[in-house]
């Protein structure tokens, strides 16, 4: 954990992202909040202020357009209070991949991979020189499970995951703390934008209860945190399979069962 006292929060305006804001806030950081929606980052931001008297500065920016993913990463990349990065922004596939417009689904791959991947390249550096700093990366239990039929979305969190572990492996030694936090169906206006009924759904975790949860993977410096995962010793099985598996990769012949027969 970083003692510098600054969180950015991208998709802070509502959510997951106004609730971090919101935790981080009663833990005495101040904050940069990061959404397309000034108004209510405006709104959010007087009223922690107030109510816990941290400093917080707004940054309007939508994240697919490319001048305004420029500022966030110029932000990151000089603001040498910046201790903490929660990638949260994201969005939500409507429908199947058929009924998918390719172009919505390239925005969608823009927002949910292309965007925290240029952001935590533009803190990186400098957390690695400081030799401390967190990146919180919010993905989603779709990205294990193709079940869902959420195909791009799905692609997209799986990217967050395997980004995040790869980061966390690669600076950790190096004094920096990345966490993946995996959310199932969680209350929040996502649901909304893409075309879902919230209500129509089993098993909607309230967002402050998520949020509440991956703060203490946090607190734990838990790589990979899932909230709604009864039995951590499930993920643990599921990690020590695919490592079982690595080694294996290794091989100079095709496996027996994919020779032809004499």
């Amino acid at each position: 954990m970083s003692d510098t006292s600054t969180v950015l929060i991208t998709g802070a305006s509502s959510g997951i992202g106004a609730t971090y804001a919101d935790r981080f806030a009663r833990r005495g950081y101040d904050l940069v909040l990061v959404a397309r929606d000034k108004a209510r980052l405006t709104a959010l931001a007087d009223r922690l202020r107030s109510e816990m008297g941290v400093t917080i500065d707004v940054l309007p920016a939508d994240l697919t357009v490319e001048a305004d993913l420029l500022r966030v990463e110029a932000r990151l990349r000089e603001d040498a209070r910046i201790g903490v990065l929660v990638n949260n922004a994201g969005a939500a596939g409507h429908g199947g991949f058929l009924d998918q417009d390719p172009a919505a689904a390239a925005a969608l791959v823009a927002l949910n991979v292309t965007a925290p991947t240029r952001l935590a390249s533009a803190v990186a550096p400098r957390f690695v020189q400081a030799g401390s700093g967190c990146i919180v990366n919010i993905g989603s239990v779709v990205g294990l499970a193709p079940e869902f039929g959420m195909a791009v979305y799905g692609a997209t969190k799986s990217y967050v995951l395997f980004l995040s572990q790869g980061l966390q492996r690669e600076l950790g030694p190096k004094g920096v703390y990345v966490q993946a936090v995996l959310p199932a169906a969680t209350r929040t206006e996502i649901w909304e934008r893409s075309g879902r009924d919230v209500n129509a759904l089993q098993g909607v975790m309230e967002v402050g209860e998520l949020v509440d949860a991956a703060l203490q993977g946090f607190d734990r410096h838990e790589d990979v945190t899932i909230p709604p995962l009864p039995d951590a010793g499930l993920w643990q099985a599921f990690e020590a399979a695919r490592i079982t598996m690595v080694p294996n990769f290794a091989q100079s012949h095709a496996a027996e069962r994919y020779r032809a027969s004499a």
